[in-house]
């Protein structure tokens, strides 16, 4: 992760204030929002990340940003702050840690698969609910399609791996066969 632990700082302070204001899943919103429009627009990203250009006239494009975006106080102060620390280039990584606390605080995890195939939504509530029952919460899928797996599931919910796959199994099957032979 880009940012790492300086990136995981900040969101923290920045989901306890947005806790402290009962707003954790508006801010969430709020900072999704705006780093996808710094996302649709290389411009915007070079002006705002680039030090040739003084932090006032960062902060100002920010501001009108937040305000056309409908962005509380708290996120623009926060994105001021960034300016100053010289943090503005870690905010993806800040908003990617800022969804972690803020679904981990409501008990939901996210499984990250990579199938074989596209699942159906049978598959994928059967699979969600056998991760929920394995994990105690909550689950959200993030599905990758990934044919070189052949056929199977494999999946990841924090440390955790399950892997599902015919690869894998296959791979087993012909080191069981040769430690036999």
């Amino acid at each position: 992760m880009t940012g790492g632990t300086a990136a995981h700082r900040y969101a923290k302070a920045l989901f306890g204030l947005a806790q402290d204001e009962h707003r954790h899943r508006e801010v969430r919103g709020e900072i999704e929002t705006l780093a996808a429009l710094f996302g649709e627009s290389r411009e915007l990203r070079d002006a705002l990340l680039t030090p040739l250009h003084p932090a006032s006239e960062r902060k100002s494009v920010l501001q009108e940003i937040g305000q056309h975006a409908g962005t509380s106080r708290l996120v623009q102060n926060f994105l001021s702050y960034l300016i100053d620390q010289r943090r503005l280039i870690d905010f993806d990584a800040i908003v990617d840690a800022y969804a972690e606390f803020s679904d981990h605080s409501e008990g939901l995890v996210t499984a990250e698969i990579v199938a074989a195939s596209p699942l159906d939504e049978r598959r994928q509530d059967r699979l969600r609910r056998a991760l929920s029952e394995r994990t105690g919460q909550e689950v959200r899928l993030q599905i990758e399609v990934d044919p070189a797996l052949i056929g199977g599931v494999i999946a990841k919910v924090g440390d955790l791996v399950f892997d599902g796959s015919l690869r894998t199994q296959l791979g087993q099957l012909r080191a069981n066969l040769t430690a036999k032979a």
